[in-house]
């Protein structure tokens, strides 16, 4: 009706001049077919539409010679009627349109950013698991991700006597007490550079010079080690228990890569964590231990002492140094208290005297790194 009926009306009217063009009220067909049914379905009315107008202009001169006689003002009149009815119904539809594509830009717009926030979410979750070089890999290729180093640093740290102590304390209370002294230990990883890789228990892994090349790794993770007895002290002592630790250090090769489908892991093999991890499990509490690689590395810059040679389960007899600190601040803190570290020496010299077996945490700590 609403096509056929303003060109019915416009041809016993006498065509398009004595109609005031009255068929263009038929525009309001296919504009409703694309409003309700959609653009495929719109396009045959408008078509028609079209057809309709040709024929319309077609037959335009027979219709005007039998018009009937209309006053030119209303005339006038129902052209000013048509043009404004239907640019008002054609800016309606087009103003609805355009108000429905803001909406639905501005909830595109909505949902973006909430799938920013996810992604965001996902991206700190993601590289609270893997470093950001190995994430962003992960993100880019598939396959195994694997990398040899021919020079890296790996650093155990181990919570002395911490099964005995779990046994005298609440569940809570010995997860809340390793989650203060490791993220006390994260925070130190940050600020020198180096990555943490794992815990295991109560026992912290670390390494300098991984995933990214460092020439200093060596140096981060004396640094990171001398740091991390005193920060896991404080870090105890606002639950009112006094914690020692026990540190071993190696420097050499090591290979480096992510394992597993579900709950994937960025691990460190070789020889080199196999002997940081002894050095730490054979290692005097409230020291920190090096191998003879890592006291060449350390040598220049830092006051260490020598251990000896002791049995290490695995590779025999082994030549190891004691990390006491920093050249300099190790001569400082020497010539203002002389007095007190003569007793420590002692101490020191005595334990080194006993030989340190392995120790139940150790034979843990080998099937954790075999």
């Amino acid at each position: 009706m609403s096509l056929l009926l303003p060109f019915a009306l416009q041809w016993s009217l006498g065509g398009f001049a004595n109609s005031s063009a009255v068929c263009l009220w038929a525009v309001t067909s296919p504009l409703g077919a694309l409003l309700f049914v959609g653009a495929r379905q719109a396009a045959p009315w408008f078509l028609a539409f079209v057809g309709l107008v040709v024929v319309s202009a077609g037959i335009d001169p027979v219709l005007a010679a039998g018009a009937p006689n209309i006053p030119d003002g209303v005339v006038v009149v129902f052209f000013a009627l048509t043009i404004l009815g239907v640019a008002t119904t054609v800016y309606a539809l087009l103003q609805y349109f355009v108000r429905a594509r803001e909406r639905a830009l501005a909830e595109l717009a909505r949902e973006h950013r909430a799938l920013e926030r996810e992604q965001a979410k996902s991206e700190r979750l993601l590289l609270n698991v893997l470093p950001e070089p190995v994430a962003a890999r992960l993100k880019e290729q598939e396959g195994i991700i694997a990398d040899a180093r021919p020079s890296v640093t790996v650093l155990f740290a181990d919570i002395v006597g911490f099964t005995q102590l779990s046994e005298r304390l609440s569940a809570s209370d010995v997860v809340a007490l390793l989650d203060s002294v490791f993220a006390s230990w994260d925070a130190l990883a940050a600020d020198h550079g180096v990555e943490k890789i794992k815990t295991i228990g109560d026992a912290y892994m670390a390494a300098g010079g991984i995933p990214l090349p460092r020439d200093d790794h060596a140096q981060a993770i004396a640094e990171l080690a001398l740091a991390m007895g005193p920060k896991g002290a404080r870090s105890a002592a606002d639950t009112g228990l006094a914690l020692e630790v026990r540190i071993g250090i190696d420097t050499g090769p090591v290979v480096a890569g992510v394992i597993g489908r579900a709950k994937f892991i960025y691990d460190l093999w070789g020889d080199t964590v196999n002997t940081a991890s002894r050095m730490e499990s054979h290692a005097v509490p409230g020291t920190i231990q090096v191998t003879q690689r890592a006291y060449e590395q350390l040598r220049e810059q830092y006051e260490l002492r020598p251990r000896g040679t002791i049995e290490v389960k695995g590779k025999g007899p082994t030549t190891t140094y004691l990390l006491l600190g920093r050249r300099d601040q190790h001569a400082r803190s020497a010539s203002r208290d002389r007095h007190d570290h003569a007793p420590r020496s002692h101490e020191i010299t005595a334990a080194d005297d006993r030989q340190t077996p392995a120790s139940p945490k150790t034979d843990n700590r080998e099937r954790r790194n075999p």
